[in-house]
């Protein structure tokens, strides 16, 4: 489990970062909002596990972005609305920041940046100079790359969030998905991740296609 105050914690870091000194409220009920939706029941693998892991991964690929703590609030919002039957969640949770950021003092500018990163992971495929894209793209699949009991874990956790679907039907979407994900050029864009990540994920996803196939 997660330490919430940890994550509280990192949110008031990226939050007081991203604005003016002094230059809004306590981040503290803006926290337990965003904590209180990625514990949501309906969520078995986007839970405040994924969102930890995001802003570690984040960290790491930090020296990449341009701007790490508008990747940081990004990752924060990326699912912080989040139905598995709905197909907006990545735009209602851009909007959630577009209310939010405002109100909690960060500027009209890097509330739209975090708020376009936030609708990027729709499709995870940031521009060759997009360097916060590719930060918050590659933390957020990082988790393809996992050592091969975490990549069950999670696609297992992933099977769970959308139990309602049947067995034929999910299997049959996610080979497409994962047919999609191998016939890129690259999974990973920033330079850690295509040196460190980009074979094991690749290894990962191929495997779980095998098994799928069969």
């Amino acid at each position: 489990m997660a330490d919430l105050d940890a994550l509280r914690l990192r949110f008031a870091r990226a939050l007081e970062a991203a604005r003016a000194p002094g230059g809004g409220p306590d981040p503290a009920p803006y926290a337990d909002n965003l904590l209180a939706r990625w514990q949501e029941p309906q969520r078995r693998y986007h839970t405040v596990a994924h969102l930890a892991a995001v802003l570690d991964h984040v960290d790491v690929l930090a020296d990449h972005a341009a701007d790490p703590d508008a990747v940081r609030l990004a990752a924060w919002f990326h699912d912080a609305v989040y139905l598995p039957e709905r197909s907006e969640n990545e735009e209602r949770s851009a909007r959630l920041a577009e209310r939010a950021l405002p109100e909690a003092g960060v500027s009209p500018e890097k509330t739209a940046e975090v708020a376009r990163l936030v609708r990027l992971t729709v499709t995870h495929d940031p521009s060759g100079d997009d360097r916060d894209g590719q930060v918050l793209c590659d933390a957020d699949l990082a988790i393809l790359a996992a050592p091969p009991s975490a990549y069950a874990a999670y696609t297992a956790e992933v099977r769970e969030e959308y139990h309602f679907v049947p067995n034929d039907a999910f299997r049959d979407g996610r080979c497409a998905i994962l047919r999609q994900l191998l016939a890129l050029p690259r999974l990973f864009h920033t330079p850690y991740g295509r040196e460190h990540w980009e074979a094991t994920a690749r290894y990962n996803l191929g495997s779980e296609l095998e098994l799928l196939s069969t």
